[in-house]
């Protein structure tokens, strides 16, 4: 309100001027939109356009029509699995590396903050749920030194965990292979992998889990790279190699580890038991019985010593006389001494000799006898 009110009248012809320019405007417009859409007929009465070639304008409509290749892949994407790769806090510089390059390699991972130590496995369940992933690739550092991998079906399982050994990067190695960024890959599995009920099971999951899907919006349409899962010593060794399209050679590109088998559960993260490795030997055990040994190793070289010590102090046993070591010794006839009553002539020692005859050569040179 004003400080100065103003008649009723006025108020009545502002309220009318401002009407009146409202419907102005209004008309303005409508004029505006009917002069562009004047000429032009709306969508639905269009007519498509129908264009006829016959055999004499056809080589000239060629050389004016400029073609667009279609799109490389026009399939549907349908394979929708999603791994969730991320770890537990503590983990090293190397292990941190090999979970870039891990997520590089596979255009369907996403990635998440680290877990804390305090929270339990089953907690990871609840984040691949968040995230929408229905696999997952969890690094699980302990004692800032040994690395634990799980791989998971969520949520119902199987779950497989590993022991992570001889990790080497991308940046680490250095290889003369490369690849394209987002391609799909070849998946090469040993002939071991379809022996055993176990390896069967983790072939299935790995084949889930690192292939990646076809038409994924991510990924590239091309093949030009393989994944090598190989069984040797008990032990499962990761290699990635490039196709060279020349000789399809192979050439490695990284990273590269080993997988150590620890248990396989039917759950996620859990429940029983489907198989436990006898050949695993845990890293606080490896340690231990490497102190032992270098322990053994050090008692040995004192008990050595002490054994020598003992030794050099031990007195020397005193043999008896034998009798008979005297039979065949027969002592020299005694000699009277020889008294000499003159004293011996003074030896001269061999350098005065030579002196004194340098002496006597010299004098008779000045005299000039020679």
């Amino acid at each position: 309100m004003s400080a100065f009110p103003l008649p009723v009248t006025c108020e009545r012809k502002m309220a009318a001027r401002g009407g009146k320019r409202a419907a102005e405007r209004a008309a303005q417009k409508k004029t505006k939109r009917a002069k562009l859409t004047g000429n032009k007929t709306p969508q639905t009465e269009r007519k498509p356009k129908t264009v006829t070639f016959t055999l004499e304008n056809e080589e000239e409509a060629n050389k004016n029509i400029i073609s667009v290749p279609p799109p490389v892949s026009t399939g549907k994407w349908t394979n929708k699995e999603r791994v969730l790769v991320f770890s537990s806090r503590g983990i090293s510089f190397r292990t941190r590396h090999l979970m870039m390059d891990l997520r590089t390699m596979m255009p369907h991972s996403k990635a998440d903050t680290k877990m804390d130590r305090k929270d339990k496995l089953f907690v990871v369940n609840e984040v691949c749920e968040i995230k929408n992933c229905n696999k997952c690739i969890f690094f699980e550092a302990k004692k800032k030194q040994d690395l634990y991998m799980w791989i998971s079906n969520v949520p119902h399982g199987p779950s497989a965990k590993f022991l992570v050994q001889n990790v080497h990067t991308l940046a680490e190695l250095k290889m003369t292979g490369n690849c394209l960024k987002g391609s799909r890959p070849l998946l090469s599995f040993d002939p071991k992998f379809d022996k055993e009920p176990h390896y069967a099971l983790l072939k299935e999951l790995f084949t889930q889990i690192f292939s990646t899907p076809r038409y994924h919006p991510k990924s590239q349409p091309f093949v030009d790279h393989v994944l090598s899962f190989t069984i040797a010593e008990h032990r499962i060794w990761f290699r990635n190699y490039q196709i060279i399209e020349e000789d399809a050679s192979l050439v490695e590109i990284g990273p590269r580890f080993v997988l150590n088998l620890i248990k396989v559960f039917q759950g996620s993260f859990g429940g029983p038991t489907l198989y436990e490795n006898p050949h695993f030997q845990s890293p606080n055990m490896h340690r231990r019985v490497i102190r032992q040994a270098t322990a053994a190793r050090q008692k040995q070289r004192q008990t050595v010593k002490q054994i020598l010590k003992e030794k050099r102090s031990e007195e020397k046993e005193v043999l008896a006389r034998d009798v008979t070591d005297d039979v065949f010794s027969t002592p020299a006839e005694p000699r009277d001494p020889a008294v000499q009553l003159q004293p011996p002539e003074p030896q001269r020692s061999k350098k005065k000799l030579r002196l004194t005859e340098l002496k006597k050569r010299t004098q008779m040179k000045r005299t000039g006898r020679r």
